[in-house]
């Protein structure tokens, strides 16, 4: 932007219509600080959106008083992970799409179960440093005491993020006919009873020669 191209975007404007925090995120959100980014006022209304999402996600679930669940937990976990670790890179772009992808999955589980309050509050101090307005005025209304500056910065557990279970492919002859889940550390006679399972029919007839399990990989049935 120049004064000589006449292409200033005044932020007054922009706070006005949008809000300062609105407009902080999509600054973020732009791309990487050290690279030149193209304006885009429609860039602006996604954010805002997203925010208004954000802000009506805390506010239909902090009276809820929503059960944790496991899942719950692993996605608190990761977002903490990936925001601290994105912030520490000077990635700031990516912290904001891990804001939405985080908060779009809150948004379906607001639906059934509901989100629990400490996730609430977690995700409420972690976008605190790039949105403080919705984050302070966010942070009061889940209970939080003192200002959401005075808080610690949470931490997450690798342990806490690991998938319980996983998708993998069953192929017959190294050719994939269907995939299954499976538990991590489910032992191999075990994965491949499901498998098994999983392939039905497909095996009528067929003699089985070998059983190959590539751990959380692919489960290769070798058969005539």
């Amino acid at each position: 932007m120049s004064k000589s191209l006449g292409n200033i975007v005044s932020p007054d404007d922009m706070v006005n219509d949008y809000g300062c925090d609105s407009l902080r995120l999509y600054e973020l959100f732009i791309g990487p600080p050290e690279l030149d980014s193209i304006w885009d006022d429609s860039g602006m209304e996604g954010i805002y959106r997203f925010i208004n999402r954000f802000y009506n996600m805390v506010m239909a679930n902090k009276d809820k008083d929503a059960t944790e669940t496991k899942e719950l937990v692993k996605l608190r976990n990761k977002l903490v992970y990936d925001v601290t670790t994105r912030l520490e890179q000077f990635s700031l772009n990516t912290v904001i799409s891990a804001f939405m992808e985080a908060n779009n999955k809150c948004v379906e589980l607001t639906k059934t179960t509901g989100v629990d309050k400490e996730t609430l509050k977690t995700m409420a101090l972690l976008i605190a440093p790039f949105a403080p307005h919705i984050g302070e005025e966010l942070w009061e209304e889940l209970g939080g005491t003192d200002s959401v500056f005075h808080q610690s910065w949470p931490t997450y557990s690798e342990d806490a993020m690991k998938d319980d279970e996983k998708e993998i492919a069953v192929q017959i002859n190294g050719k994939t006919r269907v995939t299954v889940m499976i538990g991590v550390d489910d032992a191999k006679d075990v994965v491949i009873e499901k498998a098994k399972a999983a392939l039905g029919d497909r095996l009528a007839g067929l003699n089985v020669i070998k059983e190959i399990y590539v751990p959380n990989k692919i489960v290769n049935i070798v058969a005539k």
